[in-house]
């Protein structure tokens, strides 16, 4: 075996680069018929005999030519220490009858063993191994000590019979108070389904789901005789009484009682000769158990949903911010060739479609935002139930005079904490989608009502006072499936091109956004009801200026500082400073911006970008106000949020228009006046 065996994945390497004294050795421990192994070199590789062989057991053939740790593993912490002893020492180890823990057969045993551990000099003189010469004991060592506790055993036995009998006389009654007094429901029928025991928690477990309790003797089958419907529990006897042993979890009881779940033991009751003359059973009532179970699925499903919902907002938020940057030029170079006439009848109808389409895309991306709960609300008090009154007439034109439109909102409704404007689209899109779910007519009613919440609500509104507008058409209706991705970005059951599925995951971030709600309940064929929460304001409602205002155009005012790192949206903008009297001059940094005024430049407008790689624009505008107290500041954002921008820096959100860019201006002097 030694010689067919591939050395070169050995430690060793190839028998013809050993050492002499190593050949010398294994020859030698070759032709002996005592037990002999060898362990070489610092990683002790193991070379043995066919005496030696099944003493390992399993591990022979695959020890030969490997380190032993990767063999005597389970007893190297006792090894090692002996055999580095040997190799430091050079002294030799014997002992008799020495213990060691081996795993050689698939399971752990100790084991017994004489041995004698000498060093082997190598070629140089230093130590190349430990030669260890063994005989295995075990058979006797263990043969004797069973032979002591037989001996020991049988003198016990004549010294303390008369008290071993009084235990187990004991042993047998604390057994049966045991029994009787557990919580475990313990039962045992004999071959003819006739109780043989039965302890009090499982009669009252009977007694709870059945209302009467069984007693030793009793048939089970004369016990159910009078539920014929429930007879089927004898099958499941059936099985263990021909001596099939098993776990079952099953519901039991009689409905006009209690029904409930129980984990149940079968196992086959013999005599001590084997005999079967029944079966036991011990049983658990589960039904709490499981029922804290289905809670916590459900709610690791609804962290899970919450999760997902949480990375699909932060990925939209992200997505809308990168459009906003993209649109910021379209919408600018549109607006710009509109306001110039560019091009004959032909193409301002081209440039006039495509300035629709981008401020659709616009309304897209809000909605995106919405979503994502980064939009930017204006949240003051308003009355929900003028708002939606009002808005019944729009609503009616909206959805067609195949829809019979109701609104309910009764007087003194208080104010709620809520975007007015935002509000307004929320209801508006809520009605067009039930509108889509009632193809051939039906009913659409808007409400409002104030709920106040005590406890725990399925939405995780937290306690308090809320302002609850609902709308509910008589519609086709979801399916639990259907519902549960309802609010998810870009979910739709409507054809393509038929809608952005955006509509309801607009109104679930608006919702959250402002700290309230949004709870859907719909049944197939029977319609949907959509709720949204909105918080009661705790402040008087102020009158909200919705007349449009006029935008002015501010007055030239020198240079003004750009600082976008979007080329293209830097040009749009600068384009339009320009058309507003200003003299630009334009940077890709705040960092390069610093610069420019560190060189001499003196804006007397600094405009730029928040979100940039380095200094955001927020810090650039407070870094540079401290030097040039009287510049203007206006801080432009693509993901439209106030995260980060200070609140005393006037903000504009792209994409924007240049009568949207002059108003901001306008307002910046003005506030400086």
């Amino acid at each position: 075996m030694m010689r067919a065996l591939d050395w070169s994945a050995s430690p060793l390497g190839p028998p013809r680069q050993w050492s002499q004294a190593l050949k010398t050795t294994v020859s030698m421990l070759l032709a002996a018929q005592a037990q002999i192994v060898l362990f070489w070199g610092p990683e002790y590789v193991a070379l043995y005999n066919d005496a030696y062989a099944p003493g390992i057991g399993a591990n022979h053939p695959r020890a030969l030519g490997r380190p032993a740790i990767e063999n005597w593993g389970e007893l190297w912490d006792d090894l090692e220490p002996l055999l580095s002893g040997v190799r430091q020492t050079r002294k030799t180890f014997a002992a008799k009858d020495r213990p060691f823990y081996v795993e050689r057969h698939g399971y752990g045993e100790t084991s017994y063993w004489d041995v004698s551990y000498s060093a082997i000099a190598d070629d140089d003189g230093s130590v190349g191994g430990v030669l260890c010469i063994v005989s295995e004991t075990s058979e006797r060592v263990l043969g004797e000590a069973q032979l002591r506790a037989s001996e020991a055993r049988y003198r016990e036995l004549n010294a303390t019979l008369e008290q071993r009998v009084a235990e187990r006389t004991a042993e047998r009654h604390l057994l049966a108070t045991i029994v009787e007094t557990t919580d475990g429901q313990i039962q045992a029928l004999d071959l003819d389904y006739r109780w043989l025991a039965i302890n009090a928690s499982c009669a009252d477990a009977y007694q709870r789901i059945y209302g009467k309790r069984p007693k030793v003797g009793d048939s089970l089958h004369e016990f159910l005789a009078d539920r014929p419907e429930h007879l089927a529990t004898t099958a499941i006897w059936g099985r263990a009484l021909a001596g099939e042993a098993f776990t079952s979890i099953d519901q039991f009881g009689d409905i006009r009682f209690d029904r409930r779940v129980h984990e149940m033991k079968f196992e086959a009751l013999r005599t001590p000769d084997g005999a079967r003359i029944g079966a036991f059973v011990t049983g658990t009532d589960v039904t709490d158990r499981l029922e804290e179970q289905a809670r916590l699925a459900q709610a690791e499903e609804a962290l899970r949903h919450a999760q997902k919902m949480e990375a699909m907002g932060q990925l939209t938020g992200g997505v809308a911010h990168d459009f906003n940057n993209l649109l910021t030029p379209i919408v600018g170079l549109l607006d710009l060739f509109q306001r110039r006439g560019i091009g004959g009848e032909r193409e301002r109808r081209l440039i006039a479609g495509a300035a629709q389409a981008a401020e659709r895309a616009k309304t897209l991306v809000q909605r995106l935002l919405a979503f994502a709960r980064r939009q930017p609300l204006q949240a003051v008090p308003v009355n929900i139930g003028r708002l939606v009154t009002d808005m019944g007439e729009l609503i009616s034109s909206t959805t067609g005079p195949q829809i019979q439109v109701t609104v309910d909102t009764p007087e003194g409704l208080p104010e709620a904490m809520a975007d007015p404007n935002q509000i307004e689209m929320a209801i508006l899109n809520l009605s067009v989608n039930a509108r889509d779910a009632m193809p051939d007519g039906g009913k659409l009613r808007i409400s409002a009502k104030t709920r106040t919440i005590e406890h725990a609500h399925g939405s995780d509104l937290a306690p308090g006072t809320y302002v609850c507008i609902s709308v509910a058409d008589t519609g086709i209706g979801m399916n639990e499936e259907t519902l549960a991705h309802a609010v998810e970005p870009f979910f739709s059951t409507k054809g393509i091109g038929q809608g952005t599925g955006l509509g309801l995951s607009m109104v679930h971030g608006l919702a959250s956004q402002l700290g309230g709600a949004l709870t859907i309940k719909s049944t197939v064929g029977a319609g949907t009801t959509v709720e949204l929460w909105l918080p009661v304001s705790h402040t008087a409602a102020g009158t909200i200026d919705t007349a449009s205002q006029a935008k002015p155009r501010p007055l030239p005012a020198g240079t003004a500082l750009l600082v976008d790192d979007e080329p293209l949206a830097r040009m749009s903008t600068a384009e339009m400073l320009s058309e507003l009297g200003y003299r630009v001059v334009e940077t890709g940094s705040a960092e390069d911006a610093l610069q420019r005024v560190k060189d001499g430049l003196r804006p007397n407008l600094l405009v730029t970008d928040h979100l940039m790689p380095g200094m955001s624009g927020t810090d650039l505008g407070l870094t540079l106000r401290d030097q040039i107290p009287e510049l203007q500041i206006l801080v432009v954002s693509g993901y439209a949020n106030n995260e980060g921008i200070s609140p005393e820096l006037s903000r504009l959100t792209k994409p924007f228009r240049s009568d949207e860019l002059a108003a901001s201006l306008a307002n910046l002097a003005k506030a400086g006046r």
